[in-house]
Protein backbone atom coordinates (compact mmCIF):
# COMPACT_ATOMS: atom_id res chain seq x y z
CA UNK A 1 0.00 0.00 0.00
CA UNK A 2 1.27 3.20 -1.10
CA UNK A 3 2.06 6.39 1.38
CA UNK A 4 -1.29 8.29 -0.52
CA UNK A 5 -3.49 5.53 0.52
CA UNK A 6 -2.06 5.34 3.63
CA UNK A 7 -3.07 8.91 4.62
CA UNK A 8 -6.39 8.53 2.65
CA UNK A 9 -7.39 5.68 5.05
CA UNK A 10 -6.32 7.65 7.94
CA UNK A 11 -8.23 11.30 7.12
CA UNK A 12 -11.45 8.43 6.39
CA UNK A 13 -10.88 7.00 9.82
CA UNK A 14 -10.52 10.30 11.86
CA UNK A 15 -13.63 12.02 9.75
CA UNK A 16 -15.57 8.26 10.46
CA UNK A 17 -14.65 8.65 14.01
CA UNK A 18 -15.86 12.57 13.97
CA UNK A 19 -18.90 11.67 12.66
CA UNK A 20 -19.83 8.48 15.02
CA UNK A 21 -18.84 11.28 18.12
CA UNK A 22 -20.66 13.61 16.90
CA UNK A 23 -23.90 11.15 16.26
CA UNK A 24 -23.41 9.96 19.92
CA UNK A 25 -23.49 13.60 21.41
CA UNK A 26 -26.51 14.41 19.80
CA UNK A 27 -28.11 11.06 20.54
CA UNK A 28 -27.47 11.92 24.02
CA UNK A 29 -28.53 15.85 23.80
CA UNK A 30 -32.05 15.13 22.22
CA UNK A 31 -32.36 12.26 24.56
CA UNK A 32 -31.75 14.97 27.64
CA UNK A 33 -33.86 17.19 25.88
CA UNK A 34 -36.58 14.56 26.15
CA UNK A 35 -35.49 13.01 29.18
CA UNK A 36 -35.07 9.32 28.44
CA UNK A 37 -32.44 8.43 30.99
CA UNK A 38 -34.21 10.09 33.49
CA UNK A 39 -36.98 8.19 35.70
CA UNK A 40 -40.21 9.07 35.56
CA UNK A 41 -44.04 8.01 35.99
CA UNK A 42 -46.68 7.86 33.16
CA UNK A 43 -50.37 9.92 34.16
CA UNK A 44 -53.45 9.69 32.39
CA UNK A 45 -56.04 12.42 31.24
CA UNK A 46 -58.59 11.68 29.10
CA UNK A 47 -59.90 14.66 26.93
CA UNK A 48 -62.71 15.39 24.81
CA UNK A 49 -60.46 17.91 22.51
CA UNK A 50 -56.92 18.02 22.18
CA UNK A 51 -56.75 20.67 20.05
CA UNK A 52 -53.53 19.66 17.78
CA UNK A 53 -51.15 18.12 21.00
CA UNK A 54 -49.09 15.64 19.81
CA UNK A 55 -46.50 13.54 21.24
CA UNK A 56 -43.46 15.03 22.76
CA UNK A 57 -45.20 17.99 23.56
CA UNK A 58 -43.96 19.85 26.98
CA UNK A 59 -45.72 18.95 30.32
CA UNK A 60 -45.38 22.00 32.84
CA UNK A 61 -46.20 22.12 36.44
CA UNK A 62 -45.88 25.42 38.68
CA UNK A 63 -44.37 27.21 35.44
CA UNK A 64 -41.12 24.07 35.70
CA UNK A 65 -40.62 21.53 33.06
CA UNK A 66 -41.77 18.37 34.35
CA UNK A 67 -42.03 15.88 31.68
CA UNK A 68 -43.90 15.16 28.16
CA UNK A 69 -46.77 13.51 26.28
CA UNK A 70 -45.99 10.63 25.73
CA UNK A 71 -48.75 9.08 24.04
CA UNK A 72 -52.11 10.12 22.40
CA UNK A 73 -54.47 7.45 21.36
CA UNK A 74 -58.57 7.53 20.99
CA UNK A 75 -60.34 6.50 24.25
CA UNK A 76 -64.53 5.97 24.42
CA UNK A 77 -66.68 6.77 21.82
CA UNK A 78 -65.33 10.23 20.59
CA UNK A 79 -62.72 11.41 23.47
CA UNK A 80 -58.93 11.10 23.81
CA UNK A 81 -56.56 9.92 26.24
CA UNK A 82 -53.16 11.33 26.76
CA UNK A 83 -50.16 9.98 28.69
CA UNK A 84 -47.85 11.78 30.03
CA UNK A 85 -43.96 10.98 30.98
CA UNK A 86 -43.15 12.76 34.19
CA UNK A 87 -39.98 12.74 36.43
CA UNK A 88 -40.29 10.53 39.35
CA UNK A 89 -38.55 14.06 41.22
CA UNK A 90 -42.20 15.58 40.50
CA UNK A 91 -44.32 13.15 41.92
CA UNK A 92 -44.44 14.27 45.05
CA UNK A 93 -45.76 17.85 44.18
CA UNK A 94 -48.58 16.20 41.89
CA UNK A 95 -51.47 15.45 44.23
CA UNK A 96 -54.71 13.17 43.19
CA UNK A 97 -57.42 15.81 42.75
CA UNK A 98 -55.12 17.95 40.44
CA UNK A 99 -56.22 18.91 36.73
CA UNK A 100 -54.33 18.79 33.45
CA UNK A 101 -55.23 21.30 31.16
CA UNK A 102 -53.88 21.81 27.43
CA UNK A 103 -52.07 25.61 26.81
CA UNK A 104 -50.35 27.06 24.43
CA UNK A 105 -47.14 28.23 24.53
CA UNK A 106 -48.44 31.32 22.56
CA UNK A 107 -51.14 32.21 20.42
CA UNK A 108 -50.09 30.14 17.67
CA UNK A 109 -47.17 28.12 19.53
CA UNK A 110 -46.86 24.61 20.27
CA UNK A 111 -49.84 22.77 22.53
CA UNK A 112 -48.68 21.69 25.55
CA UNK A 113 -50.08 20.05 28.76
CA UNK A 114 -50.27 22.21 32.56
CA UNK A 115 -50.90 20.37 35.45
CA UNK A 116 -52.14 22.46 37.95
CA UNK A 117 -54.42 22.37 41.29
CA UNK A 118 -54.04 20.22 43.76
CA UNK A 119 -54.35 20.03 47.92
CA UNK A 120 -52.29 18.76 50.64
CA UNK A 121 -54.99 16.98 51.83
CA UNK A 122 -54.90 14.39 49.09
CA UNK A 123 -52.67 11.93 48.28
CA UNK A 124 -49.20 11.92 45.76
CA UNK A 125 -50.48 10.09 42.13
CA UNK A 126 -49.15 7.14 41.56
CA UNK A 127 -47.63 5.27 38.10
CA UNK A 128 -50.42 5.21 36.31
CA UNK A 129 -53.17 7.43 37.96
CA UNK A 130 -55.41 9.22 35.86
CA UNK A 131 -55.93 12.63 36.74
CA UNK A 132 -58.90 15.22 35.76
CA UNK A 133 -58.78 16.50 32.16
CA UNK A 134 -59.73 20.24 31.62
CA UNK A 135 -60.91 21.01 28.07
CA UNK A 136 -59.16 23.94 26.13
CA UNK A 137 -60.74 26.58 24.82
CA UNK A 138 -62.20 26.26 21.31
CA UNK A 139 -59.90 28.94 19.29
CA UNK A 140 -62.40 28.95 16.43
CA UNK A 141 -65.15 29.93 19.18
CA UNK A 142 -63.00 32.45 20.66
CA UNK A 143 -62.01 34.09 16.95
CA UNK A 144 -65.42 34.42 15.88
CA UNK A 145 -66.31 35.98 19.31
CA UNK A 146 -63.80 38.20 18.59
CA UNK A 147 -64.80 39.45 15.52
CA UNK A 148 -68.32 39.71 16.81
CA UNK A 149 -67.06 41.91 19.48
CA UNK A 150 -64.98 43.94 16.56
CA UNK A 151 -68.77 44.43 14.69
CA UNK A 152 -70.40 45.77 18.17
CA UNK A 153 -67.46 48.42 18.75
CA UNK A 154 -67.46 49.27 15.20
CA UNK A 155 -71.11 50.33 15.49
CA UNK A 156 -70.58 51.91 19.07
CA UNK A 157 -67.85 53.90 17.40
CA UNK A 158 -69.73 54.81 14.30
CA UNK A 159 -72.76 55.97 17.10
CA UNK A 160 -70.38 57.70 18.87
CA UNK A 161 -69.29 59.40 15.65
CA UNK A 162 -72.25 60.44 14.98
CA UNK A 163 -73.20 61.29 18.37
CA UNK A 164 -70.24 63.78 18.23
CA UNK A 165 -71.10 65.23 14.78
CA UNK A 166 -74.51 66.21 16.44
CA UNK A 167 -72.87 67.97 19.70
CA UNK A 168 -70.81 69.76 17.42
CA UNK A 169 -73.33 71.17 15.39
CA UNK A 170 -75.45 71.88 18.31
CA UNK A 171 -78.48 69.44 17.82
CA UNK A 172 -80.34 67.90 20.32
CA UNK A 173 -80.26 69.24 24.26
CA UNK A 174 -76.75 68.54 24.97
CA UNK A 175 -75.81 70.30 21.67
CA UNK A 176 -77.37 73.14 22.75
CA UNK A 177 -76.07 73.07 25.91
CA UNK A 178 -72.90 72.87 24.52
CA UNK A 179 -73.11 75.67 22.00
CA UNK A 180 -75.94 78.26 22.92
CA UNK A 181 -74.00 80.71 25.15
CA UNK A 182 -77.80 81.72 26.19
CA UNK A 183 -79.00 78.26 27.64
CA UNK A 184 -75.62 77.77 29.28
CA UNK A 185 -76.31 81.57 30.97
CA UNK A 186 -79.52 80.64 32.55
CA UNK A 187 -78.10 77.21 32.90
CA UNK A 188 -75.31 79.36 35.50
CA UNK A 189 -78.31 81.55 36.57
CA UNK A 190 -79.93 78.10 37.76
CA UNK A 191 -77.17 76.56 39.08
CA UNK A 192 -76.50 79.87 41.49
CA UNK A 193 -79.95 79.59 42.83
CA UNK A 194 -79.70 76.36 43.53
CA UNK A 195 -76.48 77.58 45.82
CA UNK A 196 -78.41 80.51 46.86
CA UNK A 197 -81.04 77.95 48.00
CA UNK A 198 -78.79 75.72 48.90
CA UNK A 199 -76.84 78.41 51.68
CA UNK A 200 -80.32 79.68 52.81
CA UNK A 201 -81.02 75.69 53.80
CA UNK A 202 -78.34 75.61 55.68
CA UNK A 203 -78.40 78.50 57.84
CA UNK A 204 -82.29 77.41 58.55
CA UNK A 205 -80.87 74.25 59.87
CA UNK A 206 -78.62 75.91 61.72
CA UNK A 207 -81.27 78.19 63.43
CA UNK A 208 -83.55 75.64 63.82
CA UNK A 209 -80.49 73.62 65.79
CA UNK A 210 -79.88 76.89 67.90
CA UNK A 211 -83.95 76.87 68.28
CA UNK A 212 -83.74 73.16 69.54
CA UNK A 213 -80.72 74.08 71.78
CA UNK A 214 -82.61 76.48 73.51
CA UNK A 215 -85.73 73.73 73.77
CA UNK A 216 -83.49 71.57 75.34
CA UNK A 217 -82.09 74.27 77.80
CA UNK A 218 -82.11 72.38 81.46
CA UNK A 219 -84.78 75.03 83.12
CA UNK A 220 -86.49 76.62 80.28
CA UNK A 221 -90.21 76.29 79.66
CA UNK A 222 -90.17 73.91 76.66
CA UNK A 223 -87.76 71.73 78.67
CA UNK A 224 -89.30 71.41 81.20
CA UNK A 225 -93.12 70.89 79.74
CA UNK A 226 -91.38 67.94 77.54
CA UNK A 227 -89.30 66.26 80.35
CA UNK A 228 -91.42 67.15 83.85
CA UNK A 229 -94.29 65.73 84.48
CA UNK A 230 -95.45 68.34 87.18
CA UNK A 231 -94.52 70.71 84.47
CA UNK A 232 -97.12 69.18 82.22
CA UNK A 233 -99.78 68.43 84.74
CA UNK A 234 -100.15 71.58 85.71
CA UNK A 235 -99.85 72.83 82.01
CA UNK A 236 -102.60 69.94 81.41
CA UNK A 237 -105.11 71.26 84.41
CA UNK A 238 -104.60 75.05 83.30
CA UNK A 239 -105.76 74.03 79.44
CA UNK A 240 -108.52 72.58 80.72
CA UNK A 241 -109.55 75.27 82.75
CA UNK A 242 -109.27 77.78 79.85
CA UNK A 243 -111.38 75.31 77.92
CA UNK A 244 -114.31 75.36 80.65
CA UNK A 245 -113.75 79.00 80.82
CA UNK A 246 -114.16 79.01 77.00
CA UNK A 247 -117.38 77.08 77.29
CA UNK A 248 -118.79 79.34 79.82
CA UNK A 249 -118.18 82.50 77.45
CA UNK A 250 -119.72 80.61 74.78
CA UNK A 251 -122.57 79.55 77.27
CA UNK A 252 -122.85 83.57 78.44
CA UNK A 253 -122.24 84.81 74.88
CA UNK A 254 -125.62 82.41 74.07
CA UNK A 255 -127.39 83.69 76.74
CA UNK A 256 -127.00 87.59 76.13
CA UNK A 257 -127.34 86.83 72.39
CA UNK A 258 -131.03 85.15 73.56
CA UNK A 259 -132.02 87.98 76.14
CA UNK A 260 -130.66 90.40 73.16
CA UNK A 261 -133.36 89.24 71.24
CA UNK A 262 -135.84 88.68 74.04
CA UNK A 263 -135.25 92.36 74.14
CA UNK A 264 -135.51 93.18 70.63
CA UNK A 265 -139.12 91.39 70.89
CA UNK A 266 -142.11 93.80 70.83
CA UNK A 267 -144.47 91.04 72.65
CA UNK A 268 -142.68 91.38 76.47
CA UNK A 269 -142.46 94.28 78.51
CA UNK A 270 -138.28 94.92 78.32
CA UNK A 271 -139.21 94.48 74.28
CA UNK A 272 -141.90 97.19 74.21
CA UNK A 273 -139.52 99.45 77.09
CA UNK A 274 -136.86 99.65 74.45
CA UNK A 275 -138.52 100.20 71.47
CA UNK A 276 -142.21 101.81 71.70
CA UNK A 277 -142.09 104.91 71.12
CA UNK A 278 -145.36 105.76 72.30
CA UNK A 279 -145.16 103.92 75.11
CA UNK A 280 -141.73 105.56 76.13
CA UNK A 281 -143.87 108.94 76.13
CA UNK A 282 -146.70 107.59 77.99
CA UNK A 283 -144.34 106.42 81.10
CA UNK A 284 -142.83 109.46 80.79
CA UNK A 285 -145.63 111.57 81.31
CA UNK A 286 -146.44 109.14 84.08
CA UNK A 287 -143.17 109.92 85.89
CA UNK A 288 -143.60 113.38 85.46
CA UNK A 289 -147.48 113.03 87.42
CA UNK A 290 -146.00 110.99 89.81
CA UNK A 291 -142.77 113.70 90.73
CA UNK A 292 -145.58 116.23 90.63
CA UNK A 293 -147.59 114.40 93.07
CA UNK A 294 -144.76 114.14 95.66
CA UNK A 295 -144.12 117.17 95.72
CA UNK A 296 -147.66 118.00 96.23
CA UNK A 297 -147.35 115.22 99.14
CA UNK A 298 -144.82 116.57 101.01
CA UNK A 299 -145.94 120.18 101.31
CA UNK A 300 -149.62 118.03 102.85
CA UNK A 301 -147.16 116.37 105.27
CA UNK A 302 -145.73 119.58 106.02
CA UNK A 303 -148.79 121.10 106.48
CA UNK A 304 -149.75 117.92 108.62
CA UNK A 305 -146.98 118.68 111.03
CA UNK A 306 -147.68 122.15 111.45
CA UNK A 307 -151.14 121.28 112.35
CA UNK A 308 -151.80 121.21 116.04
CA UNK A 309 -153.66 117.70 116.17
CA UNK A 310 -150.80 115.92 114.50
CA UNK A 311 -147.96 117.71 116.02
CA UNK A 312 -147.92 115.18 119.29
CA UNK A 313 -147.86 112.69 116.71
CA UNK A 314 -144.57 113.29 114.96
CA UNK A 315 -142.78 114.32 117.83
CA UNK A 316 -143.02 111.21 119.34
CA UNK A 317 -142.17 109.56 116.32
CA UNK A 318 -138.86 111.66 116.30
CA UNK A 319 -137.97 110.54 119.48
CA UNK A 320 -138.38 107.06 118.86
CA UNK A 321 -136.19 107.32 116.03
CA UNK A 322 -133.54 108.66 118.11
CA UNK A 323 -133.78 106.10 120.03
CA UNK A 324 -133.26 103.96 117.86
CA UNK A 325 -130.31 105.42 116.41
CA UNK A 326 -128.43 105.47 119.92
CA UNK A 327 -129.25 101.92 120.58
CA UNK A 328 -127.67 101.08 117.22
CA UNK A 329 -124.73 102.96 118.14
CA UNK A 330 -124.22 101.38 121.31
CA UNK A 331 -124.42 97.90 119.80
CA UNK A 332 -121.88 98.68 117.53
Amino acid sequence: MSTADNKRSVLVGIFVLVGLVILVAGIFMLAGQQKRFISSVSLKAVFDDVAGLKSGNNVWFSGVKIGTVKKIEFYGDSQVEVTLSVEESAQQYIRKDAVARISSESFIGNKNIVIEGGTQKAPPVQDGDRITAVNPLDTDELVETLQKNNNNLAAITSDIKQLTSGLTKGEGTMGKLLTDSTLANDIGAMVANLQQTTQNTARASRALNQFTAKLNTPGGLANQALTDTTVYSQLRSSMAQLQEATNSAAALTENLRETSAKLNNERNAMGVLLTDEEFARNLKNTMQNLETSSEKFDQNMEALQSNILFRGFFKKQAKEEEERLEELQKQQ
